[in-house]
């Protein structure tokens, strides 16, 4: 019988926009249920700091699916910064770089047990840019690569405009050397094939896949590129 998943939204995104990925992972047979987030619950995050109330909504809603659905694990998607911010769910290391690990929020959340699998949709798993280096290094340094060998790891990369310093390819170039530090490379708009893949996951490359579900066009939820990667959920 398939696991229950459980989908993560990206930076600034809501609930509401993963509800066409949530009815699709459903008609493929996998109840899903998308975090409650709304785009307000990360202005505490701006500017590079803790993700932590991200990281306490995630796992009660983990929590709470696995005893609607009786069950041990569940899979876990995370798209764009919902992947790293996954990985560091997964782990058991205190999450202290910003300096608010309080007796009622301990720091880490070692889940990994209860994950089958992690599917990263478009995520940014390294960078360059001040905002966000902080927490991506706290997250290579401490769970390098496919870093649990009981997880399935799945990283799911677009490739669909290539970045130059040009009309229409500008936001492409900027957000690719920020990522990755190279601008003249391909991806989904926003993150760098490069930046999108592990060291021993299972590393996908979709053309023509865009980054988001506010774009016209292909993202990794729509149904053709779905049938790539859904397969390897549990």
């Amino acid at each position: 019988m398939p696991l229950p998943t459980v989908i993560l939204p990206g930076f600034f995104a809501g609930a509401t926009e993963y509800r066409g990925l949530e009815t699709a992972l459903n008609q493929f047979g996998f109840p899903t249920v998308t975090v409650p987030l709304r785009q307000g619950d990360w202005i505490p995050t701006i500017g590079g700091r803790s993700v932590v109330p991200i990281l306490r909504q995630l796992d009660q809603t983990v929590k709470q699916v696995m005893a609607d659905y009786n069950a041990n694990q569940v899979n876990l998607i995370g798209h764009s910064a919902g992947g790293w911010i996954a990985r560091i769910y997964l782990g058991e290391k205190p999450y202290d770089i910003h300096g608010n690990v309080t007796s009622s929020v301990p720091g880490f959340w070692n889940a990994h047990p209860a994950i089958a699998t992690l599917v990263t949709l478009g995520t940014p798993h390294t960078s360059q840019e001040r905002w966000t280096k902080r927490n991506l290094d706290f997250v290579a340094i401490n769970y390098p690569g496919a870093f649990y060998p009981q997880v399935k790891y799945i990283c799911v990369a677009g490739k669909a405009i290539y970045g130059q310093r040009r009309l229409g390819q500008w936001l492409a170039y900027n957000s690719y050397q920020q990522t990755c530090g190279v601008g003249n490379c391909w991806g989904d708009g926003i993150t760098p094939i490069e930046a999108a893949h592990l060291e021993g996951a299972v590393n996908l490359t979709l053309e023509g896949v865009l980054h988001s579900p506010r774009r016209q066009g292909l993202w990794y939820g729509s149904p053709e590129p779905m049938k790539s990667w859904v397969p390897y959920l549990r």
